[in-house]
């Protein structure tokens, strides 16, 4: 493994545990009823937009060349408004075990997708990697159900609906479409220069539609520990880990990057754990293993090089 691997696999990890920190938090400040799932996303896109152009100065200058304008509004529209949007919206609707359950078809989806557009192979490796952490991420919903003894899972939005379903199913292939489609666009600019003009152009399509909800929202009113919710969603939740993702994207493959996505229920599980939300039991070790032995699968399954290289070989030999 190289250096740089090394560092698309800890900014991954670091942005993963973050996004899984985000979930119960998420859940805490929406439970009050005060802010909704709308203005948690307008305080991700609106927030993010801001803090990435205050922080570009500091950053390394870059010159956007002007055709990819558009394919930047493209990252945009699949990467954050049809990805953080949608799913949220599709979580309003159906039942957070449903929701839980279709997040795992990001890396399938991903893995699909790379095959046709970028020629990855669908190594055996891979296939097993994939199907290990998907098989660990539904261990994680279902856990509490299939334990001995273990209380049973309560959702507290409604029974499952297929419309809500299809929207969080169409969140991940959105993203999908994103790491894939725009794999080049990622590897052009600095993550400072990709979101900044990212989270930009999210935020020009959100305001017609969300910006009144935003502004009338009585922010005076919100006590401070939802405030801290909230400043955590958007520095930690978005800003970091938008800038931490690029790291991954650039050096890792789109299936491996889709793998990390695993990781989120993990970190959402042991949190609960520790504020008393939830149990541990050996169904949850057995998750976790499997989520981190199919990321190691994934990792070292042969990608689209490995395979021109042995090919190269072999034709070189023969």
């Amino acid at each position: 493994m190289t250096g740089d691997q090394s560092r698309g696999h800890l900014s991954m990890l670091a942005a993963s545990i973050m996004w899984g920190a985000m979930a119960p938090i998420s859940k805490f400040v929406m439970s009050a009823g005060t802010v909704g799932s709308i203005v948690v996303t307008d305080v991700r896109i609106f927030g993010a937009a801001v803090l990435f152009w205050l922080f570009s100065p500091f950053a390394p200058k870059e010159k956007v060349d002007r055709k990819d304008y558009l394919r930047l509004f493209g990252a945009a529209m699949f990467a954050i408004v049809l990805n953080q949007g949608v799913y949220i919206t599709g979580v309003s609707m159906t039942s957070p075990v449903d929701a839980s359950i279709i997040t795992t078809s990001l890396p399938i989806v991903t893995m699909i997708l790379a095959a046709f557009f970028l020629k990855e192979p669908i190594t055996s490796k891979k296939a097993a990697g994939v199907f290990l952490g998907a098989c660990g991420a539904l261990l994680l919903v279902f856990g509490n159900r299939i334990m001995p003894g273990a209380h049973a899972v309560q959702t507290q939005s409604g029974d499952s609906n297929v419309w809500g379903d299809l929207l969080c199913l169409f969140a991940q292939c959105s993203y999908a479409t994103y790491l894939v489609i725009f794999k080049d666009l990622i590897a052009r600019y600095s993550p400072v220069t990709l979101m900044k003009w990212m989270f930009t152009f999210a935020s020009l399509i959100m305001m017609p539609f969300t910006a009144g909800k935003f502004l009338s929202e009585p922010w005076a009113e919100l006590p401070l520990d939802q405030i801290a919710g909230l400043a955590f969603i958007l520095f930690c939740g978005t800003f970091l880990c938008y800038l931490l993702v690029p790291v991954g994207q650039k050096t890792l493959r789109p299936t491996l990057v889709a793998m990390y996505n695993y990781v989120q229920p993990v970190v959402a599980t042991f949190i609960a754990v520790l504020w008393g939300m939830d149990s541990f039991n050996i169904i949850k070790l057995l998750a976790i293993i499997l989520v981190f032995s199919g990321v190691l699968l994934v990792n070292r399954s042969k990608s689209r090089a490995d395979v021109l290289r042995e090919e190269k070989s072999k034709a070189h030999i023969g």
